[in-house]
């Protein structure tokens, strides 16, 4: 069973563009009835979006009241930004899905490298080294007696602990939906339960996305419950960690380091405090990069767009109330 569908390239990088301008013509020769559109932006489709069954890329509320047909929207995205679950979507009995999954393997990569850096010292050594100084006296972690703490045990976090529990560490899961915990996390709570496990962790990585329930979370509050040997560490969105909370519990030693990939301001300012923190390693929003990446978006929504003509439950349907 055919469909119409609008393709938008209004969330896509140039090194995403080309493959998502070449979707439509590949679909079409995939989905017997398939109907496709093209556009850069929901006022160039204005013609076409109140007669589409899906789109792929973003509907800000005008278009989606124009969109009289809609019943599914594919994310571009894992996590996009708060403003893409407007109200009129969350009320509405539309179908969102997301690309999470496609990441994993590339940010748990990212996150062992701050596990290791920290562990071995390499952050005070790099210091020693601009500083031309030879000190060798860096306190290091034994990761068979640590303790990881992660929060979110979705696909990144699930891989995040079993990379973790590889090098010999104990972990700890905190995660609102997971009832079954995931290869290498010994111990699984809920969100209810934070407060109690954060005096445990040597190291707390947080890997989940921004919603409602997470904006905020780590404040100067959840930071002086963390031990002061701990290391704290977020690559899942900059809207969870209170940025100055952070700078004064590093300078004030309530935590002996941080590493952050996301960031409340993207770019971080340059006059911003936390450059040159003590105990902080920053990484500009490149914990996903790396191969196949491109490969992967096209399968999951190539993947959906077959199930949806088939009439088929979807992946990565959205909990849209809670933007994931």
């Amino acid at each position: 069973m055919g469909f119409r569908l609008l393709v938008l390239t209004n969330l896509e990088t140039q090194a995403s563009l080309d493959m998502v301008r070449g979707w439509p013509e590949q679909l079409q020769a995939e989905i017997p009835g398939l109907e496709t559109h093209l556009s850069d932006s929901t006022e160039e489709a204005s013609d076409v979006i109140g007669q589409v069954d899906a789109i792929y890329g973003k509907v800000d509320p005008d278009a989606f009241a124009k969109a009289r047909k809609l019943r599914w929207i594919q994310s571009p995205l894992a996590g996009p930004q708060p403003s893409f679950y407007h109200r009129a979507l969350v009320e509405s009995d539309v179908v969102v899905t997301n690309m999470r999954g496609i990441f994993s393997d590339h940010i748990g990569a990212h996150v062992l490298a701050f596990v290791l850096a920290f562990a071995r010292g390499l952050p005070t050594y790099v210091t020693m080294q601009r500083d031309r100084r030879w000190r060798p006296d860096a306190p290091t972690v034994h990761l068979p007696e640590a303790t990881a703490l992660v929060v979110g045990v979705g696909a990144i976090g699930a891989e995040v602990a079993r990379l973790c529990a590889a090098f010999g560490m104990a972990v700890t899961g905190v995660d609102p939906r997971a009832t079954v915990a995931p290869e290498g996390v010994g111990r699984l709570v809920g969100p209810e339960a934070l407060d109690e496990v954060l005096p445990t962790a040597d190291f707390v990585i947080v890997t989940v996305p921004e919603t409602p329930a997470t904006q905020g979370l780590f404040n100067a509050a959840k930071f002086a419950r963390m031990k002061p040997t701990a290391f704290f560490i977020n690559i899942g969105r900059g809207a969870t960690a209170e940025l100055d909370d952070l700078n004064a519990a590093l300078r004030s030693g309530v935590l002996a380091g941080a590493a952050l990939d996301v960031f409340q301001i993207e770019p971080l300012p340059m006059s911003h405090p936390l450059w040159n923190a003590p105990g902080m390693v920053i990484t500009p929003h490149v914990a996903a990069a790396g191969p196949y990446l491109n490969q992967r978006k096209t399968e999951v929504f190539f993947d959906n767009c077959r199930r949806f003509s088939e009439g088929r439950e979807l992946r990565n349907v959205v909990d849209k109330a809670n933007w994931f």
